[in-house]
């Protein structure tokens, strides 16, 4: 669990990157924002911070933020029910992303995996992504992402999210939304 404070410097630093690409938020918007250390307590080398714009039975959007360098960890989005689980595109607003997911490995990985963790990331087929560029991950594809040096600002167009149904590699990861405001 994230301290006071490192909530508090986390969301200055989302705010920051959204302001950086011009996404302007509400009071009510930056109060959403949701802070994912994964359980972790790493959040500058493994988390996430998101908002969610909307996320029903047939759609979802999310704005999401990864600081310099910050990794979301190694999962797939599984069956739920009749649903084949959740296909998702993301599209590179500001900086660069590592997307890494299932298929030949790529010689000469740009990512470094989170030191302690590294036993936990298997896949290592790499698709760079710059602002304005996109990729679709299909349902039950394992994949992880890493922003570049400067951070970065993703779009997230999907099916459904049921975040609580994603199987992470790591088993010591706990998926379970905090939002900003406490």
């Amino acid at each position: 669990m994230l301290s006071a404070n490192e909530r508090k410097q986390a969301l200055e630093l989302t705010e920051a990157l959204f302001a950086r690409v011009g996404i302007v938020l509400t009071p009510d918007g930056v109060q959403n924002i949701e802070i994912a250390d994964f359980g972790l307590g790493e959040l500058e080398k493994q988390g996430l911070e998101l908002i969610t714009y909307v996320n029903n039975e047939r759609y979802c959007a999310k704005e999401l933020v990864l600081f310099a360098g910050q990794t979301c960890p190694e999962h797939k989005h599984p069956p739920v029910g009749g649903d084949p689980g959740k296909m998702e595109t993301f599209r590179c607003r500001s900086g660069k992303v590592l997307l890494y997911v299932e298929g030949v490995r790529t010689p000469g990985m740009q990512a470094k995996l989170p030191e302690g963790s590294e036993a936990y990331y298997t896949v290592f087929h790499e698709i760079e992504l710059n602002p304005g560029e996109q990729y679709t991950i299909p349902p039950g594809t394992l994949h992880w992402f890493q922003a570049g040096g400067d951070g970065a600002v993703v779009s997230e167009f999907s099916s459904t999210s049921r975040d609580e149904y994603d199987l992470f590699t790591d088993p010591r990861i706990k998926r379970v939304p905090e939002v900003a405001a406490e």
